[in-house]
């Protein structure tokens, strides 16, 4: 069965024809089942817990000022949504939830605005390191030239960790993607990923393999890199492979790719058990 469990309405309308155009996507791709979410800075609820973001500096205050695209739906037109789609007969299998950008000063207010939603699924995410976000076309110059790499790593852990051990979510985004831009710490990351494997078995959380690094900012690794996903699977990690489409065309990325890789690995620990 191929999963395509991460991809975003967040540059088109909350609309019905707009979802069918990831469901048709997904077909063509021979996905059989999809998760659609959006970021939590689309929706007006949660505003405030992006405070940090943006305070930090200029870029990131006129990228969250962008109404078009940001704060600009509430999740009851989200829901309204998630009702219309569900009561239409679909060719593949296909659920809603929220990609979340967990800031731990922020996580009773989270907890506060989730609790009245009953979402399929709940994505946690890190985006930034304490309001500084790493992963758009200046954060080379505001973070990572600017900041000691060992340190950022071992924050965005610190963070990643609290993330998983606030029992919000299901599902946890992207958990290497801060390798995007190829820096790297000079420390063995070896015991974090194996204690992001078991804080992930303990809290019940599946940890997405996902190919955006890859084909959206042409890092080389298809996905979790391969010590990360070792690791995973040597601890019986449930791991869901996802694209993180941001457009209908995108949907199915590698999938198919990533897929075929976890499945080997899983295969190779099988037959290592049936050995013993």
């Amino acid at each position: 069965m191929l999963v395509d469990g991460h991809m975003h309405l967040e540059y088109g309308e909350l609309s019905v024809d707009y979802v069918l155009e990831f469901v048709n996507a997904a077909v063509e791709k021979g996905i059989d089942k999809i998760q659609i979410l959006d970021h939590t800075h689309r929706f007006k609820e949660f505003e405030p817990i992006y405070e940090n973001v943006r305070k930090a500096n200029k870029y990131q205050e006129e990228w969250l000022n962008n109404k078009e695209f940001k704060f600009h739906n509430s999740l009851d037109e989200y829901v309204e949504l998630i009702n219309k789609v569900k009561n239409i007969d679909l060719p593949i299998e296909v659920t809603f939830g929220l990609e979340v950008c967990y800031v731990p000063e922020f996580e009773f207010l989270i907890k506060e605005i989730l609790k009245d939603y009953q979402f399929d699924f709940l994505v946690g995410a890190i985006h930034s390191i304490d309001g500084i976000l790493y992963d758009m076309p200046w954060s080379k110059d505001i973070l990572w030239k600017n900041y000691d790499i060992d340190y950022i790593y071992q924050r965005y852990y610190e963070l990643l960790f609290k993330c998983i051990e606030s029992d919000i979510f299901s599902q946890l985004a992207h958990p290497d993607t801060i390798k995007m831009y190829n820096y790297y710490p000079l420390y063995d990351l070896t015991n974090t990923y194996f204690q992001l494997a078991q804080l992930c078995n303990i809290h019940n959380i599946t940890v997405e393999c996902n190919t955006g690094c890859h084909y959206r900012y042409n890092h080389q690794d298809l996905g979790l890199s391969d010590e990360l996903l070792k690791i995973l699977v040597s601890n019986g990690t449930s791991i869901i492979t996802c694209s993180d489409a941001h457009h209908p065309n995108h949907v199915g990325s590698f999938i198919k790719e990533a897929n075929e890789k976890v499945e080997a690995l899983v295969n190779v620990k099988s037959r290592g058990i049936e050995n013993l």
